[in-house]
């Protein structure tokens, strides 16, 4: 690509300055701002409410110690509350004296081999039953009654069939996010484009290479969203078999807190939760946008 040459008002030769990106791309540039609005905001918000519930809970035991009766009031019992100094020392505590490290890894190794196992059943019994028409209206009164069914219900039933350990809350996770992927997974595949398979029924194409070519990519966004809600949906299962019958892990802690009223350690556990959630939701949902594109153009 040739460039003009450019003279200064000198005479001399000016070299040529390279095109703006904005020229190049069309859009206008954007600033850290404007590029990581969301961050920005919602971290600014979460220091907000930080800072204020810090100095919320130190004014009332200042003003306990200083004798001012009006900002005493505001003192409140640390049996049923806590403040975020309280917490992050306690974090602190049951991470290095604690088992803090042994009860997120036992949550966290029930939570990965219970979704892995719903992520593969829902999705091959979902196209199994999105795919053949008999066998859907011969499962949907039992999918249906059990999608229904809250699953918190069931969790002493499925503590009496695999007791105490972790073979139990393995299952409340499998069940918890089984049947969001499985109704998703039969959605994207009912929902594939007509005309995309007429065309290859004309071209006597068989199931498999259907399969693989139109009804797969064609449902993966719907199989990426009901793996999100699984992810969700098995954290609170994995919280919920702890609570119910365990020794350890952050369910266990949690209701430990709740028995001994020790608040900072429950704020702990419900923390780290939270945390979790948020890190789960925010890999899926990267996840889903990634392999959207794999979705045939309409």
């Amino acid at each position: 690509m040739k460039t003009e040459k450019q003279w200064s008002w000198t005479g001399e030769i000016v070299p040529p300055t390279a095109p703006d990106k904005t020229e190049q791309t069309g859009r206008p540039r954007q600033s850290f701002f404007q590029k990581h609005e969301a961050l920005v905001l919602g971290g600014s918000a979460v220091v907000v409410v930080l800072v204020l519930w810090e100095a919320l809970w130190d004014a009332g035991w200042i003003g306990e110690k200083l004798g001012i009766d009006a900002i005493s009031r505001l003192k409140i019992s640390p049996l049923f509350f806590s403040g975020p100094s309280a917490i992050a020392r306690q974090f602190r505590e049951t991470l290095v004296n604690g088992t803090l490290l042994a009860d997120m890894a036992y949550s966290g190794r029930n939570f990965a081999i219970g979704l892995a196992l719903a992520v593969a059943g829902g999705v091959v019994v979902g196209v199994i039953v999105g795919w053949y028409r008999r066998i859907r209206l011969l499962a949907d009164p039992f999918l249906n009654a059990l999608y229904a069914t809250p699953r918190v219900a069931m969790v002493p039933l499925i503590i009496i069939w695999f007791g105490i350990g972790p073979s139990s809350k393995v299952f409340v996770v499998f069940i918890s996010s089984f049947f969001p992927i499985l109704v998703n997974t039969v959605a994207g595949i009912r929902t594939m484009d007509t005309d995309l398979l007429r065309a290859a029924r004309a071209f006597c194409a068989s199931d498999w290479q259907i399969f693989k070519t139109l009804a797969i990519p064609g449902s993966v966004p719907f199989i990426l969203t009901g793996i999100r809600q699984g992810v969700a949906m098995g954290l609170i299962g994995v919280v919920v078999g702890e609570m119910f019958g365990g020794s350890e892990g952050i369910g266990f802690m949690v209701t430990y807190g709740q028995q001994t009223f020790a608040t900072d350690t429950l704020f702990v556990g419900v923390i780290i939760i939270a945390f979790s959630g948020i890190l789960l939701t925010w890999i899926t949902e990267r996840l889903e946008r990634r392999f959207s594109r794999w979705r045939p153009e309409r």
